[in-house]
């Protein structure tokens, strides 16, 4: 069973400090509605996180853009 443990104010902070200098944070939108779930279930079916899931799909595709020839 999962146990009840909080997280202090100093722990929030710290994490939020780490996030914001070791991340950059993008937006997404979809449409329309109820797509983000279908992503969702499609990444986790596969054993993927949602945010892993799309980072995975940027890359290959760059990846692919950029054998092609694009840039």
């Amino acid at each position: 069973m999962a146990e009840n443990r909080k997280i202090s104010k100093a722990q929030q902070k710290a994490v939020h400090k780490y996030i914001k200098n070791n991340y950059d944070r993008i937006e997404l939108t979809v449409k329309p509605k109820g797509k983000k779930e279908k992503i969702k279930v499609h990444a986790s079916i596969r054993g993927e996180t949602l945010n892993g899931f799309i980072n995975r799909a940027i890359d290959e595709t760059m990846e692919r853009d950029n054998d092609n020839g694009d840039n």
